[in-house]
């Protein structure tokens, strides 16, 4: 059994121990076995830290994969064009090829920006093998990933049953169930239509099939008048609400619903820069921080937005603490003597909200020893991170890409010295290329 013995750099752990100033990380198999400030190992392949920042690898909790390809095309629409021109125009003319080579080069690039734990919400999977595309893919790329199957959105056809009457079909997730459910690496789950954009008979049918079948099911909440006004009222009086449910977005929810969801302990996964890009609203960062709870982040939309997670806790970050701000303005007439949200908790959203808004906490989001050996080690002796005072806020408010050295999961080694490991990148882009032209030229666009 491989073991790995990463020596001096500074950990933060988002676990009881905090931040270590200087500290040695044992890596036994797929599992770390030790922290602590000196740890003999002679047999360990040995890894020189000093200078780095180790930190729990970072969850993406909500992302489109499927649209790697189509990078910027989306990034001067509003919602309303989103759904127009991806879901009843550019999604529909992918083959499963197409959403092989955009899911495995969106996973790839999430280990590239220090991402080991992927929700690849998967809405553009007309067909079985489209899905086995995205799982090959997920598979391939080496990330943890969560497949959440869900189910295109076109314009109904004349005499065809528009999607939002057709409920999820439970034979393909039972089918993904049993081929891929248990996979050290991959999980399945539903990403469903929910009340806000299916009937009611629909999202009864899709809540109890989550249910019986144990999974998650995420849906989007919010964008758009509610097709079922009073849907969460009455899947409440059901009992079909608790915590296997997962609320993408959320701005249409108002506070008493809000904090009835959270009494049931449901998750809630924002992603905040597409949010306010496309005309959501304001995150649901600070309703829930008021409640006692904190989302967890998602990109979203590669389609209109970077991929880094680091990027998106700082943009959450800022947007709620410039809401914070002005609200204590408008009622104190002065501005606030502190900030209302520290930069420990922003890191949280994007380590240990995501690990529990997949039930895995036990397993990822943060570094102790029995869990998962998912971690990152962060160059913070470039000139865009010295000096260094906290670390913490230094991984918050400094670090980029160039910074994101080595990315670990299960033990493994997917990116090292800056570099993804036995990847060849040069066909794969040319693939994703040739996929994103063919696609935007069926419709039209330039």
């Amino acid at each position: 059994m491989t073991r790995t013995l990463i020596q001096g750099a500074t950990v933060i752990t988002m676990d009881r121990q905090g931040v270590l100033p200087r500290a040695d990380l044992l890596v036994t198999g797929d599992t770390i076995t030790e922290i602590a400030p000196t740890i003999v190992a002679d047999d360990a392949e040995r890894i020189d830290a000093t200078g780095c920042i180790v930190i729990p690898g970072l969850v993406n909790a909500h992302m489109h994969t499927w649209q790697t390809a189509l990078r910027g095309v989306a990034a001067n629409w509003t919602l309303p064009e989103y759904f127009r021109k991806m879901h009843a125009g550019l999604a529909t003319v992918f083959t499963p090829e197409d959403l092989h080579i955009a899911t495995l080069v969106g996973a790839l690039n999430q280990l590239n920006c220090g991402t080991t734990t992927l929700v690849d919400w998967c809405h553009n999977n007309r067909t079985p093998a489209h899905n086995d595309a995205a799982i090959a893919a997920l598979l391939e790329s080496g990330i943890r990933a969560a497949f959440f199957h869900g189910t295109p959105k076109p314009d109904p056809k004349p005499g065809e049953t528009p999607f939002w009457e057709l409920p999820h079909p439970r034979a393909e997730v039972e089918r993904l169930l049993r081929e891929h459910q248990g996979r050290d690496l991959l999980s399945v789950h539903a990403a469903v239509l929910g009340p806000h954009y299916s009937t009611l008979e629909v999202a009864q049918h899709d809540f109890r099939m989550a249910r019986e079948l144990g999974v998650i099911a995420s849906l989007h909440q919010g964008g758009g008048p509610a097709r079922t006004p009073g849907g969460w009222l009455a899947l409440e009086q059901e009992g079909l609400l608790g915590e296997q449910i997962n609320i993408v977005h959320g701005h249409a929810l108002d506070d008493a619903q809000l904090a009835r969801f959270c009494e049931l302990g449901m998750s809630f996964s924002a992603a905040a820069e597409s949010e306010m890009s496309q005309g959501h609203g304001h995150p649901l960062t600070g309703r829930l921080r008021k409640l006692g709870r904190a989302p967890s982040l998602g990109v979203d939309l590669e389609s209109v937005l970077s991929g880094d997670m680091l990027t998106q806790a700082r943009v959450a970050l800022g947007i709620q603490r410039s809401l914070d701000n002005v609200a204590f303005r408008e009622a104190e007439g002065s501005i606030p003597p502190t900030s209302t949200i520290t930069a420990d908790e922003a890191l949280a959203w994007v380590t240990v909200q995501g690990a529990r808004m997949l039930r895995q906490e036990h397993r990822i989001g943060s570094l102790a020893a029995g869990k998962q050996a998912d971690l990152v080690l962060i160059r913070a002796d470039l000139i865009n991170m010295q000096p260094l005072h906290d670390p913490v806020a230094a991984v918050v408010f400094q670090a980029s890409l160039a910074n994101i050295d080595s990315v670990m999961v299960a033990g493994r080694w997917k990116k090292r010295a800056g570099e993804l490991v036995g990847v060849d990148l040069a066909p794969r882009l040319a693939a994703l290329q040739a996929s994103g032209r063919k696609i935007v030229a069926a419709l039209g666009l330039k």
